[in-house]
């Protein structure tokens, strides 16, 4: 970008701006082929002296002479003092960030290429807003929300690298199961473009496609926890699929514990979802929950201590996911939701009680709630 002495690539995902990182590098070798001429320094920073050590040797590195002539490369990776750390906010690092933004703009981009990758990085501070003004910049994932668009970037940039297609509901099915963890997105990815056959890796016309059902099917709920197999029979008021997974479960080895907490932790979720759709307030749309953002406002600051992404706080959770919970699910009524909750209590104790027959204990829940009132439309 003419006019630019340096290429500044940031965000809060250190694997996303790492891969944007070493494309943009990528394309500045092949400006510059030699080797000797090429200089890789890490920005990784523990404390305030590694801070300090990594900009001198930064320095030291861009006021290298090239030993045969010619423009150098010198990439500044992997920086983490730019966020806001206890290592980040000392005044050392400030002052090293200060030392920093003089280098660079001293670089002269006909004698020496630069490159800066950073993760995470506070964008409140001064240096961040130079870079903005200063660098050909980039922030991958961009701010908020744009966080989850960045990452289904990635998973359909992947895909069709593979040869592959993502069918209607597969990506926001993948995204709410593994969260916004990359790297293990794009080994699901592979992992079913893998499964899903021939057209895999062969690319153009005619490509397999990842369908919905493979995602739930093979990849694991990380984001969540609760993705277990007699969740996902309770709350379709299955029995007999229900005591066949339980059966699955305890003969693997399992506890009851997780079974507990997966059943609890979906009841809570379809709680706050029957109270918003009895209410008005929201809507099960082909989306998901419709009207999740205007409850929100609504509801929100409600929920004090709990804004992290957890169950007890549905406005955490992905508006689609919640409305994919809620529809297959066919949303039970409020009084099976709550007696489900009480049920879900009596068994705890039960376990306490009888430690050695946790099997049994759960499967006398699932024949009580699943027996007398299964949720409402479910299949009996």
């Amino acid at each position: 970008m003419a006019g630019k002495n340096f290429t500044f690539i940031c965000g809060a995902d250190d694997f996303l701006v790492g891969r944007v990182g070493r494309e943009r590098h990528g394309k500045l070798v092949e400006e510059i082929p030699d080797e000797f001429s090429r200089e890789v320094i890490s920005g990784f920073a523990n404390n305030v002296g590694e801070v300090e050590a990594a900009v001198n040797r930064f320095r030291e590195s861009v006021q290298t002479v090239s030993m045969f002539g010619g423009r150098r490369l010198v990439w500044l990776k992997d920086v983490n003092f730019l966020a806001d750390t206890v290592t980040g906010r000392a005044e050392s690092t400030l002052a090293a960030v200060a030392d920093l933004q003089a280098i660079l703009a001293a670089v002269n981009p006909e004698e020496v290429a630069v490159l800066v990758t950073a993760a995470p990085v506070d964008r409140r501070r001064s240096f961040p807003k130079w870079c903005e003004k200063q660098a050909e910049f980039q922030l991958v994932g961009g701010d908020g929300e744009s966080g989850a668009e960045a990452l289904a970037g990635v998973v359909l940039a992947e895909a069709r690298s593979l040869g592959v297609t993502m069918g209607p509901g597969a990506l926001e099915l993948l995204l709410a199961k593994v969260g916004a963890n990359a790297r293990l997105l794009l080994e699901e990815v592979r992992k079913l473009a893998t499964y899903v056959g021939d057209g895999a890796g062969g690319g153009g016309a005619g490509a397999a496609r990842i369908e919905e059902a493979h995602v739930a099917e093979l990849t694991p709920n990380v984001a969540e926890g609760d993705f277990f197999e007699a969740a996902e029979a309770f709350f379709k008021g299955d029995l007999p699929w229900t005591l066949e997974a339980l059966h699955r479960h305890f003969f693997a080895g399992g506890d009851a514990r997780p079974i507990l907490a997966a059943l609890q932790n979906r009841n809570r979720i379809l709680l706050q979802v029957r109270a918003l759709v009895d209410a008005g307030e929201a809507r099960l749309g082909p989306r998901g929950l419709d009207g999740l953002p205007k409850a929100a406002a609504t509801h929100g600051p409600r929920f004090v201590g709990a804004t992290e992404k957890s169950s007890f706080n549905l406005f955490t959770q992905n508006a689609w996911y919640v409305g994919k919970l809620a529809t297959e699910s066919r949303l039970p009524s409020l009084r099976r939701l709550i007696d489900n909750q009480q049920e879900f209590i009596v068994a705890f104790e039960e376990i306490i009680r009888r430690p050695h027959e946790q099997e049994e204990v759960l499967r006398d829940l699932a024949v009580r709630c699943l027996s007398t009132e299964a949720p409402a439309g479910a299949p009996r």
